[in-house]
């Protein structure tokens, strides 16, 4: 049984506003693992709207996708109509449908799945020996903690208000283990958004063993 969000309203089709500090690293990460773009397959494992899919797809890369959201893969269809952007989950069997790629990436979403292990498993399923995965998830470390709560933000960063807010909060040391017990080796991390400290956002690049 799905718990993503499949309930998910997207406004546009356009890449979050937190895509534009994490695609500029996500790219660089891909140029620096693969030669080529276009001999590079990479699967998108969370789409939403298509908008990581679409940069990633005019820069060359072969670029598959899915998203629990029927609303973001109409919005995904509509914009992006040449990629292959569908409903799909993170607890099913993708690879059997799909094949396997050389990146797998997922931004922005393993702080809303329900069952992590499950969700880590699919992305190393998908990805290819040798691949790598590619998972980006809001930083939480003991200095960015600590402003939060000196400054009075803890509610406004946590805040469980929100509809489809995040369900898990990722430090790079519960994420590496995540992605290390699920069979990835080698897993370094990259900080986004603020100094490193502070970071908005962390962004995990893990190897398949070949």
């Amino acid at each position: 049984m799905s718990i993503e969000l499949d309930a998910t309203t997207y406004i546009h089709a356009k890449p979050a506003t937190a895509h534009s500090y994490i695609l500029p690293a996500v790219v660089d990460v891909l140029e620096n693992s693969f030669q080529e773009a276009n001999e590079t397959a990479v699967f998108d494992l969370g789409c939403g709207t298509g908008g990581a899919a679409a940069v990633l797809a005019e820069k060359g890369y072969d670029v598959v996708g899915v998203d629990p959201s029927k609303d973001g893969i109409a919005k995904a269809r509509t914009a992006h109509p040449d990629l292959p952007l569908e409903i799909g989950s993170g607890y099913e069997d993708l690879s059997s449908r799909y094949g396997t790629f050389d990146a797998v990436i997922s931004l922005e979403v393993v702080e809303h799945v329900y069952d992590p292990k499950a969700f880590s498993t699919t992305i190393f399923d998908l990805v290819k020996p040798g691949g790598i995965a590619v998972v980006s998830t809001p930083f939480h470390g003991y200095w960015k903690n600590l402003a939060l709560a000196v400054s009075g933000k803890m509610d406004d960063h946590f805040m469980p208000l929100k509809d489809h807010g995040h369900i898990k909060f990722w430090s790079p040391e519960t994420l590496s283990t995540l992605l290390v017990e699920t069979g990835f080796e080698d897993v370094d991390f990259e900080y986004v958004g603020r100094i490193p400290l502070l970071a908005k956002s962390m962004i995990a690049i893990a190897q398949k063993p070949h």
